[in-house]
């Protein structure tokens, strides 16, 4: 199976997929992927737009039905927690429609959205708002990357994969430092954070 069956067969369900539980460098590939006329950007958008509002419908219900104790028995949970809950007091509605585009705050907000109290209708209706913004921003986002690339550098047929590798490895790049900050607070609290 060449490239572009790959992509073609199971471009959507992974942006759907990797939307559902994070989904940024997987949005701004399949944005660049839709440039390159792999994927149709409408699809593209449908599909991580639906991710998003799923993971986090099912974070928000998590965090309703589990819970404070939920949230305080995981670390990294807690310690973001709190700078969710300082946000919710004074922004509340601002807070569910743009969550998704604060860096460090978009996985755990729907859990203490939840568990805080917020009405499951409120959510719903802002957090599918938000979703939709978020999915068209950053799926057009991609796509004018590819845009861009092309006027710099004219046809990327013959850079697509190096291009694709480079975004891939920066993505990658950016969760293992992800991964080492939050293990090096963990340490410096004693687990704690």
């Amino acid at each position: 199976m060449d490239f572009q069956s790959l992509i073609e067969q199971y471009g959507y369900a992974a942006i759907l997929i990797g939307t559902f539980f994070e989904g940024e460098a997987v949005l701004v590939i399949a944005g660049f992927l839709a440039n390159q006329g792999y994927l149709k950007l409408a699809g593209v958008v449908v599909a991580a737009f639906a991710g998003a509002l799923l993971g986090d419908q099912l974070y928000f219900h998590i965090g309703r039905w589990k819970g404070q104790p939920f949230i305080a028995s995981r670390p990294t949970l807690k310690y973001h927690s709190q700078r969710v809950v300082r946000l919710l007091h004074s922004h509340q509605n601002k807070l569910i429609l743009g969550f998704r585009f604060v860096y460090g705050i978009r996985t755990v907000t729907p859990f203490v959205l939840g568990a805080s109290g917020v009405a499951p209708l409120r959510f719903l209706i802002l957090n599918t708002i938000g979703a939709l913004l978020w999915a068209l921003a950053i799926g057009l986002a991609g796509f004018y990357f590819g845009k861009a690339l092309e006027l710099m550098l004219g046809q990327l047929k013959d850079y697509e994969m190096l291009i694709l590798g480079g975004m891939v490895g920066v993505a990658l790049i950016a969760w293992l430092g992800r991964r080492l900050i939050i293990s090096l607070r963990r340490g410096r609290t004693g687990g704690c954070n």
